[in-house]
């Protein structure tokens, strides 16, 4: 059966909290929740952008300021929200850079693992006291480019730890890869412990973003031309967070054309996204990278 946002059912006393959602799948994932009945909390590093965002979806949007490449930030940004003491029911990981040139954060990590991979870890263990009771979705969204390299080079996740030339389609594959790594892994340690939290993966396809501005201006057009929209990129990401069949571990992305374009469905990974040991390493590298244990219990 096609999926469509038809299909979402209604979400009215549910909270969702969406990181990264004042442009591009993040918004149109933030306005398909409202749509639904969900109370929504959105995440932004530019409160001017925020602001037009909140007045773009025009409900009783709030907002969080949120930098994932600042790790100290984050942390901190996530512990307000638990001392606010108010659970979420859905969240979507779905802030990220993509290609930039080389950029050093100010705890010494390559922008895009610090960006898309080491703050969403860390924000998500720290509000874990809000998120482990219940039937809580946890979304994190990948790209297809996970599948353009078959491990990751675990000197990424140390300060200053990476001495390769930098490559940032590899990097960026790369923190791609350790998305699905975390989202499997949480997966498993959940089910281990017998909690009825579920934690899926999802992929926008070939989506024309602001993202895709970064990958040089031939790309960005091509993207143009041969990329679904905004809207239609979210779709992964919404069925991931609201399909009540998931049980933890899928991965959802676009249906058509080598999943790039399409109604969204389950799909497949690499076996380097599967594999249980490169996935507790990561955990533990990222554990030791921020400085936050992630003890699911």
């Amino acid at each position: 059966m096609t999926w469509s946002t038809e299909d979402i059912g209604d979400l009215t006393g549910r909270r969702a909290l969406v990181t990264g959602a004042t442009s591009g799948i993040g918004t149109e994932t933030a306005r398909e929740l409202l749509r639904h009945g969900a109370d929504v909390t959105i995440t932004a590093r530019d409160d001017r952008k925020a602001a037009a965002t909140v007045a773009d979806l025009g409900g009783d949007v709030e907002v969080v300021t949120l930098d994932l490449a600042d790790l100290p930030g984050t942390i901190a940004a996530a512990q307000g929200l638990v001392d606010a003491g108010e659970r979420f029911d859905v969240l979507v990981n779905n802030a990220g850079v993509m290609v930039p040139p080389y950029t050093q954060t100010m705890d010494g990590f390559e922008l895009q693992i610090a960006t898309n991979h080491l703050g969403h870890f860390a924000w998500t263990a720290t509000l874990w006291p809000l998120l482990r009771e219940g039937a809580t979705r946890v979304v994190t969204v990948s790209s297809l480019a996970h599948a353009s390299t078959k491990g990751i080079d675990l000197r990424s996740l140390e300060p200053n730890g990476d001495p390769r030339r930098y490559s940032r389609w590899r990097s960026y594959a790369e923190s791609k890869l350790a998305n699905l790594l975390f989202m499997k892994e949480l997966d498993r340690r959940v089910k281990a412990v017998g909690l009825g939290l579920v934690s899926v993966g999802a992929h926008p396809g070939l989506t024309s973003t602001n993202l895709t501005k970064t990958t040089g201006s031939a790309m960005h057009h091509l993207a143009g031309a041969f990329s679904q929209s905004s809207r239609a990129g979210a779709w992964p990401s919404l069925r991931a967070a609201t399909d009540p069949t998931f049980t933890g571990g899928e991965y959802v992305g676009p249906a058509r054309l080598r999943q790039t374009r399409g109604r969204p469905k389950t799909v497949g990974m690499t076996s380097a996204a599967r594999d249980p040991r490169l996935a507790a390493e990561v955990w533990s590298a990222s554990e030791s990278a921020t400085g936050v244990v992630f003890e699911v219990a």
